[in-house]
């Protein structure tokens, strides 16, 4: 009989085997189950906060919406600003109404509007190429046409050099001005037209340059051309767009 090398009793002792101790049983791993951090009031406060976000983003686009719509009209024409205040709000835009620079700034410290009319000649030191620099320095953005009744290059130039996005004569309707808005681009198909200059037509633009250079003020321009002041008021009566 084969030996057991596992048996401590010598060959030919009987007696009871030694048992050997028994193997403790290998303890299973148990692997806890994760516990969730969702829970209902967790999902209501994200549903919550999610909801707030939203109708917060939903408000600002809805506040900058409205915002875009605001106009401001400087125009110290009482008559002529009430026409087109009305005609504009009956397009749904909101209308804001300056008569001189320091309205503007004014205003400007409580709203941003997205478009801007504003009439060249205005009582008092300012003139509106100064209100069109204010405006451009406050948005850069903003859609701002310039309407005159003395119409020239010179003006028309200085007016888009300070921000203004295009320039009207007057009368202009409620329909120009907002197809001047959709113009702020420009466009590269415009007839170029080759009509001589007059010796009136230069005067005039002469005049204007001046005029643009005073910042509107007749009676330094007058010094500067050389001329009474009463004659140059008179030039430009006679010049004006009706």
């Amino acid at each position: 009989m084969q030996a057991n090398h596992d048996d401590p009793r010598k060959p030919g002792e009987e007696g009871p085997a030694t048992a050997h101790p028994a193997q403790p049983a290998a303890t299973s791993a148990t692997t806890p189950e994760t516990t969730s951090l969702t829970t209902p009031a967790t999902t209501s406060v994200t549903a919550s906060v999610t909801a707030s976000v939203t109708a917060s983003a939903a408000d600002a686009a809805a506040n900058a919406a409205a915002q875009s719509r605001v106009l401001l009209l400087v125009e110290d024409d009482a008559a002529f600003a009430r026409t087109l205040r009305r005609s504009f709000e009956r397009r749904g835009y909101t209308v804001i109404h300056a008569t001189s620079l320091e309205g503007v700034n004014e205003l400007l410290h409580e709203h941003s509007p997205g478009y801007a009319v504003v009439d060249l000649k205005l009582k008092g030191e300012a003139s509106g190429l100064a209100c069109v620099q204010a405006l451009h320095a406050h948005d850069d953005q903003m859609l701002i046409v310039v309407l005159t009744g003395y119409a020239s290059i010179a003006t028309a130039v200085e007016a888009i050099k300070l921000g203004a996005c295009h320039y009207l004569a007057k009368p202009s309707t409620t329909d120009d001005i907002e197809a001047a808005f959709d113009r702020a681009a420009g466009d590269v198909d415009v007839e170029v037209t080759g009509r001589p200059t007059s010796i009136k037509t230069l005067e005039w633009e002469h005049i204007h340059e001046t005029l643009a250079a005073t910042g509107f003020n007749i009676s330094e321009t007058a010094r500067r051309l050389g001329m009474h002041r009463r004659t140059l008021a008179r030039k430009l009566e006679k010049q004006r767009i009706k």
